[in-house]
């Protein structure tokens, strides 16, 4: 399945549940409409539960042995191109030419695991945000309902209309409380949207890149450094 569209399709269910006011069911329950505008910042409040911390822990474990493949790779060709750096005016021309050709070879076998790797991620990543979005849905209706808010905007989606918003508006550390009362994070047990991370050896991954405001993270994949050829 696609994980783009779990994802959209979450974004689009939480869209219209922020942007849809209450009055009517409030007028038909005979009650007084709501006029309350609040701001919750989704991708926050999602990767700041605990549940989402504890998914980005194990996104992390999960993906160690990528990421150290990944590690190993690019050091061979760092190698490499000191070899042809260094080499640059005793190395015949057929050596040049071989380690050349086995850092092109090793360079475009690190770019298809790396593209295979940020599939699974953004996958696993999508699985994360649906599953915690749609029970925070629940958290977020029940606090609205008790509230008296007629809507809810989204700061952190694309497009958002909130230009402007008095902190008092912001409700995203209180919605990440009644979420962590009501889901709390259960030990030793696999955190949503993420499978059981094999056993992996001891070298430490490499720390995730830290989006604004984003899901949880997850461990970025270094970039290939590209052996070229050494000046004549």
């Amino acid at each position: 399945m696609n994980p783009y569209r779990r994802t959209t399709g979450f974004c689009a269910a939480l869209a219209a549940f922020l942007l849809l006011p209450a009055a009517g069911a409030w007028a038909q329950a005979g009650g007084a409409a709501p006029s309350k505008v609040a701001i919750l910042n989704v991708r926050l409040a999602i990767a700041s539960t605990a549940e989402g911390k504890q998914a980005n822990i194990q996104l992390q474990a999960q993906f160690t042995p990528q990421t150290t493949e990944l590690d190993n790779m690019q050091r061979q060709m760092q190698d490499l191109q000191n070899k042809l750096n260094n080499g640059a005016r005793t190395l015949s021309d057929d050596e040049k030419a071989r380690l050349q050709n086995q850092g092109q070879l090793l360079q475009r076998q690190y770019q298809r695991k790396q593209d295979d790797l940020n599939d699974q991620l953004t996958a696993a990543q999508g699985d994360i945000v649906d599953e915690i979005g749609r029970k925070m849905i629940d958290v977020l209706d029940k606090y609205s309902k008790d509230n008296g808010l007629a809507a809810v905007l989204d700061s952190s989606a694309q497009g958002t209309p909130v230009v402007y918003g008095a902190p008092q508006l912001d409700i995203t550390n209180e919605i990440i409380r009644l979420y962590d009362q009501q889901y709390p994070a259960k030990a030793a047990t696999t955190a949503p949207g993420t499978t059981k991370a094999p056993a992996t050896p001891a070298t430490a991954a490499p720390k995730p890149a830290t989006p604004g405001a984003a899901a949880p993270a997850a461990p970025a994949a270094p970039k290939p450094a590209t052996p070229a050829a050494p000046a004549k």
